[in-house]
């Protein structure tokens, strides 16, 4: 396969040869409507040209091996196979990178099932010696495949429409220390967070039951002070209890438990897997319960620019197999976010279609079939004042989750949270005013707090903060630094 094989030998004659002559390359095929496709970024080694490198991807991804086997015959090969009909060079990369188009057969698949869909797509070929590197950058679903998949279990309108909140993004907190609390201190801070003006807290991903805090104990308290706080307050309360668990019947079992219990949402980790977050949409589906999804483990392979796969691709995935919500990034605060990048993962997730775009990342169009939204989450080192860049950044179907810039307000708990919605209602006011909030934000904040001591001390204390790092995880087509506050 490498660049030194002499000449291409007939398909069909024992031995090994280029993945190009075995029919992986396809540079005249016209994809059809019905078809998968999905854009890789690679890199070749030094002595494999890029278009073999492609073919190797397709077939890798789909039926072949390393040597002519007798056995295609069998099949409609050329039916099965994937065909990379397109390399395109990268500008500006050194070493050199290569964007390679590769359509699949839906045959290839089978429906509704993202595990299936994924083993192939990224199976063994991240393995691959003749790359150095490679990236799945987008894919599309063709809508005969989307119709297949049970999406989301409610979706953004259905959620609002179930808390009875409109018009503004939704606010949360994530509770901190993530570990340590003991049950009844833990339902502590969920009831002055919530009493103080937040819509949701949740746990982390990292508390599922440990010695200090069993999962029984702390559903109770922290079912009972959200329970509190709707009385206090006269509002729909909710916090993300994690039903992540080490197997299916347990993860059941703490879900159905906070069913009973009166809650209106759960939560899963990533790292369940898959399947156990395509099970657990069923059931939250089945038992009018939301689905919140943490994104823990995403960044081992989304985030680096050369090699894993990009958040965009599985933000597609996450909603085919059906959650309410993820954590999808927030441009500004501590974690990684390109703006465009981060835009493109966010219309993802709520539009329902998604024309080609190459400064939101969009490689192809996708027709979401009227399959409902995703609220995205932001959460990750924001604070009330960044509301104007929020909202200008993000929208207003969002969840906007403060952790540290509520619990770590130098006035208490329900203080940090009576800024983060005092300083959300005050852009929101701004915005349908018309004004310019973004340009005018720092402004209509302290506008605001001469009415509240508590943004006054919010923005006393983290007005100052920023984190300008350079995105690793750029866009190609325009550089978009991520300088925020």
């Amino acid at each position: 396969m490498a660049g030194t094989v002499e000449k291409e030998r007939p398909r069909w004659l024992a031995g090994v040869i280029p993945y190009k002559t075995m029919g992986y390359w396809r540079p005249d095929y016209e994809p059809e409507e019905t078809d998968v496709i999905a854009a890789f970024r690679l890199i070749p080694q030094d002595m494999v040209d890029p278009e073999e490198a492609g073919a190797a991807v397709a077939g890798e991804s789909s039926t072949a091996t390393w040597t002519v086997v007798w056995t295609d015959r069998l099949t409609a090969h050329e039916n099965y196979q994937g065909k990379c009909y397109r390399v395109d060079p990268v500008p500006n990369t050194n070493p050199q990178q290569y964007i390679a188009y590769i359509a699949y057969k839906l045959d290839l698949f089978e429906e509704g099932s993202v595990p299936n869909l994924t083993s192939s797509i990224i199976g063994n070929v991240f393995g691959f010696k003749a790359l150095k590197a490679l990236r799945l950058e987008d894919m599309r679903i063709p809508t005969q495949y989307v119709k297949t998949f049970q999406g989301p279990p409610h979706g953004i309108i259905n959620e609002r429409e179930m808390i009875n909140k409109y018009g503004r993004p939704l606010l949360g907190a994530t509770i901190k220390p993530k570990l340590g609390l003991s049950p009844r201190n833990y339902g502590r801070v969920v009831y002055e967070a919530l009493r103080g003006g937040l819509d949701f807290t949740k746990d982390d991903e990292n508390i599922n039951s440990q010695p200090f805090n069993r999962w029984r104990e702390r559903y109770l308290y922290c079912i009972e002070a959200t329970k509190r706080a709707e009385e206090m307050t006269g509002e729909m309360k909710g916090h993300y209890v994690n039903v992540t668990a080490a197997n299916m019947e347990e993860m059941y079992k703490r879900a159905e438990f906070a069913k009973e219990t009166g809650s209106c949402i759960i939560m899963i980790d990533l790292t369940i897997g898959f399947t156990a977050m395509g099970s657990m949409s069923k059931w939250a589906r089945d038992n009018t319960m939301l689905l919140h999804l943490h994104r823990a483990g995403h960044a081992t392979y989304t985030r680096q620019k050369t090699h894993g796969v990009n958040f965009r691709v599985l933000s597609t995935w996450c909603r085919l197999i059906g959650v309410d919500h993820i954590h999808a990034g927030t441009v500004v605060g501590k974690l990684e976010g390109d703006p465009k990048a981060i835009r493109g993962y966010y219309d993802r997730l709520r539009e329902d279609f998604n024309p080609k775009d190459p400064e939101r990342g969009f490689y192809f169009d996708q027709d979401w079939c009227h399959m409902p939204g995703i609220m995205p989450v932001a959460s990750g080192g924001i604070h009330a004042g960044q509301m104007h860049q929020l909202l200008h950044y993000l929208g207003e179907d969002v969840v906007l989750q403060f952790g540290g810039g509520t619990i770590g307000h130098p006035m208490g708990v329900a203080a940090g949270a009576e800024a983060n919605r005092l300083a959300t209602e005050a852009m929101i006011q701004a915005r349908n005013e018309g004004r310019d909030y973004m340009k005018e934000g720092p402004d209509i904040l302290k506008k605001a707090a001469k009415h509240s001591a508590a943004l006054a001390s919010a923005l006393d204390v983290w007005g100052d903060i920023t984190f300008d790092f350079q995105s690793t995880d750029t866009l190609d087509t325009v550089e978009t630094p991520t300088a925020s506050r």
